[in-house]
């Protein structure tokens, strides 16, 4: 269990907890949403914070009216913000820290930094907007006034539903089924729609064109080439006006670093500590089996977030029984999809087709999705081409069926299970067309 602590920032309490003992103090200043329970759920997320926790003293919090932080009304300026960075750093015991500014939590930190010199040790910007309104003046920004004016006013009936969002935030994970809803319980739990529409309206205001000459600590810019949310010349321009500042531009169009962490924390580690040591993975061939409940948006609707808990809880009890049963390994949950690994494609194809019969009895169908190849292990997360394939398979599937690769069906033979062609499909994101089968 976490160990959430809150800071007094004038009469507002900050949310805020501590990952990792290093020597470094880094205090992440993250995005527009956030939620300190609901993100560490996401297994991606927490692999990211603890890497960074294995050489440093991580302090996550979030912002005032946001997540778990005191809600408050109305619109709060940057330079009130700014000293809820403050009150953290100060309840956790932190002089001075590289401040991380993600996305919208970029012209805060550099706010902090250009203000705050002596508490800051360092910079670090990722996927950092200079200016959120696009116009002549500033062709990068995220959207024109009448094209932001015109997601206002369709906002508070999108506020929490499943929707595009990942395509935007994580294109490489945007054919991952529970991402989708996971993302909608963030939103859910980070504000409400009013609330939410408030912070937009503020961030879109933001310039920090003024401020960026003025930054004096040691700086470094991270952006992806390809990023969809904040335009890669955001980053360009900030390399080239803070002085000094070191420049990575990454490949992929990832918004955010935790999906791929490697490349960004061996550039973070080098720039706190002058080496870089690159994040190694352990690689094994393993079965990856992903599960994901169907309609789940409308049974939230229809049955309440108490009850719908509920039913939830009861379907992972399900889920960790049978793999237990046929020896599988829990990677991941989040939302209501699984991940999990096998020593054995049959062990897994048993254990879905298993599953489905077992939810069924509790009015709930899921989908499955099984594939076989190498994966990389990284502390207690999995990833490579491996588990995006079988993601993508499993998000081919309908009610109650369980899908498979050709791999998976030729390593089977001799097993007794019954195939059906489903024909070639393109995975976004995987090379070529792959041959997928159901299991019946």
């Amino acid at each position: 269990m976490l160990d959430i602590r809150f800071a007094r920032s004038g009469d507002v309490q900050v949310a805020y907890h501590v990952v990792g003992d290093g020597p470094v103090d880094i205090v992440y200043v993250q995005g527009a949403w956030s939620h300190r329970e609901v993100e560490w759920e996401l297994p991606a997320y927490r692999r990211f914070c603890e890497l960074l926790g294995e050489f440093a003293r991580l302090i996550l919090f979030d912002k005032r009216g946001m997540g778990m932080s005191d809600q408050v009304p109305g619109v709060t300026p940057l330079e009130v913000r700014m000293d809820d960075i403050t009150a953290v750093m100060n309840a956790a015991g932190s002089e001075s820290a590289i401040l991380i500014g993600e996305s919208e939590g970029g012209p805060l930190s550099m706010l902090f930094a250009a203000a705050h010199p002596e508490r800051t040790a360092g910079l670090i910007l990722m996927g950092s907007e200079v200016r959120e309104r696009k116009d002549e003046e500033w062709p990068w920004g995220e959207s024109t006034e009448e094209d932001f004016e015109a997601s206002m006013a369709t906002m508070h009936e999108r506020w929490g539903k499943p929707g595009r969002f990942m395509e935007y935030f994580a294109p490489s994970q945007e054919d991952t089924p529970w991402l989708a809803d996971w993302s909608a319980r963030l939103q859910r739990n980070a504000n409400t729609p009013g609330g939410a529409e408030a912070f937009m309206r503020m961030a879109f205001d933001i310039d920090v064109r003024d401020i960026v000459p003025t930054i004096r600590v040691p700086t470094l810019v991270i952006h992806s080439e390809g990023d969809r949310i904040c335009h890669v010349e955001n980053g360009r321009y900030l390399a080239r006006e803070i002085p000094d500042a070191r420049y990575v531009e990454l490949p992929g169009a990832d918004h955010v670093p935790w999906f791929e962490p490697g490349l960004v924390v061996s550039e973070i580690r080098e720039f706190l500590t002058g080496h870089r040591v690159a994040v190694t993975p352990d690689r094994v061939l393993a079965t990856v089996l992903f599960t994901d409940i169907v309609g789940s948006t409308d049974r939230v609707s229809l049955l309440g977030d108490t009850r719908w808990r509920e039913l939830l809880e009861t379907h992972n009890t399900v889920l960790r029984s049978q793999l237990d049963r046929f020896r599988g390994a829990e990677v991941n949950t989040a939302g209501d999809g699984f991940l999990a690994t096998f020593d054995g494609p049959a062990r897994a194809i048993q254990c879905a087709r298993e599953i489905g019969h077992q939810v069924r009895q509790l009015g709930l169908e899921v989908r499955a999705g099984v594939h076989t190849g190498e994966i990389e292990r990284m502390g207690d997360d999995v990833a490579g081409i491996a588990v995006h394939i079988g993601a993508r398979i499993a998000g081919l599937a309908g009610p109650s069926e369980v899908l498979v690769s050709r791999t998976v069906k030729d390593l089977v033979a001799g097993s007794g299970i019954v195939f059906e062609d489903r024909g070639e499909h393109a995975l976004k994101g995987v090379p070529d067309k792959w041959q997928v089968f159901a299991a019946v």
